[in-house]
């Protein structure tokens, strides 16, 4: 394919999983009916969306069972069905968030919740085993992450030995602390974390990407379009007309003050794309894959056209001053939050 050649491989942490330098996210695609919900979505566009980011090279596919409810793994194993066994992409699932009969969300570390996540996801997944599982630790993404001490420590026992019986090839952390990742590594080694990393949420440079680098940990990045804020696409009166069951709503990334910074680094994003005939999403998503301790990022697409810039960031490298020149619309906030 065209974009094939673009997207380069690196192995994720001590796995043997040569990956593209970009995956799809699906949070989108798992549609507006439930709480943390993009709006509506057409299953059309989205199945399209997914045989085209592979039909462009990317290899893996990140996804939850929240998403939708179960409905975005429904959608990813519909699409993986029209391509030969051989030509699938890796399959990527973050676990611990379940819900009710009436479709009320909550985070659970119980090992029997974590079990019947992942036995159903591989259900609606219509496959045997995940490429990689991860336990996800926020109970809202709007939230920062809590510290679940002891709650998490079993349920990470529960995901070892879902890797022991063959549920899942490799194991990993999503949203969690470095103090969390110490702990757990101690308990049973996992080969990945994901951690939210953009020029909004640079939180992650303190101490997570140095703690990650110095134990082999491979990084894959979410959340570099901050939701969609970063792509150059999202203006004011876009962001006010957002649907009643867009999520995006209640974020704080996406209330007045936060809103009017991130089109202010938007705007700098601009000049930088300008000079080589990129699109400012292309730039932001460029510039997260530019760290050293970055492995991939997750960018979430929700229609094929999409898929373009996405794909192209991949292979764009900034410079050094152009780093520097984006870094300081945005001066990284420390935390003492362990990240």
């Amino acid at each position: 394919m065209l974009f094939t050649k673009l997207l380069e491989r690196r192995t994720l942490g001590n796995s043997d999983l040569a990956i593209s330098a970009i995956g799809l996210g699906t949070w989108a695609i798992g549609g507006g009916d439930w709480i943390f919900g993009w709006g509506p979505q057409k299953d059309s566009e989205s199945l399209a969306t997914i045989r085209q980011a592979i039909d462009c090279g990317i290899n893996w596919i990140d996804t939850a069972a929240a998403y939708g409810l179960g409905h975005a793994e429904i959608i990813v194993s519909r699409a993986l069905k029209d391509f030969p066994r051989a030509d699938r992409p890796y399959v990527f699932a973050t676990c611990s968030l379940a819900w009710d009969e009436l479709g009320n969300v909550a985070q659970s570390f119980r090992p029997q919740s974590i079990r019947k996540e992942a036995e159903e996801s591989l259900r609606r997944l219509g496959i045997e085993c995940f490429d990689l599982y991860a336990l996800g630790c926020p109970v809202s993404p709007n939230r920062p992450p809590a510290d679940h001490t002891g709650l998490m420590e079993t349920a990470w026992e529960t995901m070892a030995a879902l890797r022991r019986e063959g549920k899942t090839r490799f194991i990993g952390l999503s949203n969690c602390n470095v103090n969390q990742l110490g702990r757990l590594q101690r308990m049973a080694p996992f080969t990945s974390a994901q951690v939210p990393y953009s020029l909004l949420q640079r939180q992650a440079e303190d101490r997570m990407l140095p703690f990650c680098e110095r134990h082999g940990i491979g990084v894959i990045a979410h959340s570099t379009l901050n939701s969609g804020l970063l792509t150059g696409e999202m203006t004011r009166d876009r962001i006010e007309g957002l649907p009643h069951n867009d999520w995006r709503q209640r974020s704080r990334f996406f209330q007045e003050l936060a809103r009017d910074r991130a089109l202010g680094i938007v705007e700098r994003l601009r000049v930088a794309a300008e000079r080589h005939g990129r699109t400012a999403g292309e730039v932001a998503i460029a510039w997260a894959l530019s760290h050293r301790g970055v492995t991939a990022a997750s960018v979430g697409a929700r229609r094929p056209h999409q898929l373009d810039e996405v794909v192209r960031a991949a292979s764009f490298l900034l410079s050094g001053a152009e780093i520097e020149e984006l870094e300081r619309a945005w001066p990284r906030i420390r935390t003492r939050s362990g990240q």
